[in-house]
């Protein structure tokens, strides 16, 4: 894939023209980042076949992933609702931006074990600053890469069976790299095709507003981070911004959905909760690459 830098450059925060462009082809022409059990990058594929559940991938293709929190400096996190028109799960409300890295940017969006093992993760963070521009219109100089703070892995799937019924051809099957960032508020231009309503939120509204009598439908990547990790970063911002107290750069954590988000056209069900099916994956996913390794050394 040839390289994109007419598109976007994140030091200087100048978006690409999408002038023309619908969702379905930014989703043929982006590459996901593919990868193994455990987050070895093995090759890339369009977002539109990454995404798709059915009988010959039942969960999709697993790739790259990131979810950015945004925090103003009261401790308000910004809130979006996915546009109608998105392909992958419309409507949903969910955190401040969630998207994917991509193969074939300038700067690269790639990044090595080393750069995981070292806490920097610089290509989901261009990703992220990009990705924030295009959707909410946020300039880089309003969210540069030094602000961002990495904090761990979640290996989840979901089948988008809520938005196109129990056969749902479309679903998510991430490395989610979980971002925070927190910064004056900035000037914010909601991209329609991409966001419909935005919404500034403390912790205690977060949690009244996604009582299910409120009767607003949540992604599922965003309701697991939620209850597995988001109270306990946020009820001490300060210490999760200025000390390394919540990272986890050696951590893959792997969470099936509920089960309002399983099934699809690929039937799929429990696996990543299952220890047993989790441990024949990742020996699976392993015997792989050492195959892969072996077979290039003896070219």
């Amino acid at each position: 894939m040839a390289a994109q830098k007419e598109e976007f450059d994140s030091k200087t925060g100048k978006a690409w023209d999408p002038e023309g462009q619908s969702q379905e082809d930014f989703m043929r022409k982006d590459e996901c980042i593919l990868l193994d059990m455990d987050d070895n990058m093995i090759g890339g594929e369009s977002k539109l076949k990454a995404h798709q559940f059915n009988s010959t991938q039942v969960r999709g293709k697993l790739h790259r992933a990131f979810s950015v929190f945004m925090f103003d400096p009261d401790g308000r996190l910004l809130l979006q609702q996915r546009a109608a028109s998105k392909i992958t799960f419309p409507n949903v409300w969910t955190n401040t931006c969630c998207s994917h890295p991509l193969r074939g940017y300038s700067p690269s969006e790639v990044d090595s074990p080393e750069d995981v093992r070292s806490g920097k993760t610089p290509g989901v963070k261009h990703a992220a600053v990009r990705k924030l521009l295009q959707e909410l219109g946020i300039e880089a100089k309003d969210a540069p890469l030094t602000k961002f703070k990495f904090l761990t892995r979640m290996h989840y799937w979901a089948a988008d069976v809520v938005t196109h019924g129990k056969e749902s051809p479309w679903g998510e099957h991430e490395i989610d790299y979980i971002l925070f960032i927190q910064v004056p508020r900035p000037t914010l231009k909601p991209n329609p095709d991409e966001v419909s309503a935005i919404k500034w939120v403390t912790l205690p509204e977060l949690q009244k507003i996604m009582n299910p009598s409120s009767g607003l439908i949540w992604s599922p990547w965003f309701r697991i981070i939620v209850e597995r990790f988001l109270v306990h970063w946020w009820a001490d911002l300060d210490r999760t911004f200025k000390t390394d107290a919540f990272l986890d750069v050696g951590t893959i954590h792997r969470f099936d959905p509920t089960a309002s988000h399983m099934g699809g056209g690929g039937h799929a069900g429990p696996w990543l909760d299952n220890k047993a099916a989790l441990n024949a994956s990742l020996e699976l996913s392993r015997k792989k690459g050492e195959h892969k390794s072996t077979a290039t050394k003896m070219c």
